[in-house]
C-alpha cells in the first residue's frame, strides 16, 4: 500500500473555470459578459448603484482628543460618604488613590483621583487627590476637612 494508491470514497473534483466550453464553465466562466464585474481585480465593497453610500449619508459625530487624560478616577462625595458608612477605619487613615485601590472600590487602572462635589458629607475627613473641583472644596473645607493636592 503506497500513498499515491490511496482511494478517497468522498473526493469530489473541483470545477475548474475557464476551460473550454464543453466543461459547462468556459468562456465568460459563469461572469456574464463585459463590464466591471467580469474583470478581475474588482472591489465595488460599499457601492450601491450610485445612490449615496450609507457611510456617506450618516453625520459624522465626535473626535477622540489626544489630550484627554483616560487614566483619572473620578469619584463624588456622595461616594465618599458610603465609603465612611460602610467602613469606620477608612477615617482612621487618608482617603487617597492607594486606600481606595486596596479596598477595591477604584480599578487599578487609574494612576490619578479627581474628588467631585456632587453629594453631602456628614463628617470631617482627610483625603489626597490629584484634582479638586471648587464646590467639593468648599464643602470638605466647611466641616473642616484636610486636603492635600499631589502632582
Amino acid at each position: 500500500m503506497k500513498l499515491n494508491t490511496l482511494k478517497s470514497k468522498n473526493l469530489k473534483s473541483k470545477k475548474r473555470l475557464g476551460r473550454g466550453i464543453g466543461s459547462s464553465r468556459g468562456k465568460t466562466c459563469g461572469r456574464g459578459h463585459k463590464g466591471q464585474k467580469s474583470r478581475s481585480g474588482v472591489a465595488i465593497k460599499s457601492f450601491e448603484g450610485g445612490q449615496m453610500p450609507l457611510y456617506r449619508r450618516l453625520p459624522k459625530r465626535g473626535f477622540k482628543s489626544i489630550k484627554k487624560d483616560h487614566n483619572t478616577a473620578l469619584i463624588n462625595l456622595s461616594k465618599i460618604q458610603q465609603i465612611i458608612d460602610k467602613q469606620k477605619n477608612v477615617v482612621n487613615y487618608k482617603i487617597n488613590l492607594e486606600n481606595l485601590k486596596k479596598l477595591k472600590l477604584i480599578n487599578n487602572k487609574y494612576t490619578k483621583l479627581k474628588l467631585l462635589g456632587d453629594g453631602e458629607i456628614k463628617g470631617k475627613f482627610d483625603i489626597e487627590v490629584n484634582f479638586i473641583s471648587k464646590s467639593a472644596k468648599e464643602k470638605v473645607e466647611k466641616l473642616g476637612g484636610k486636603i492635600t493636592l499631589t502632582k
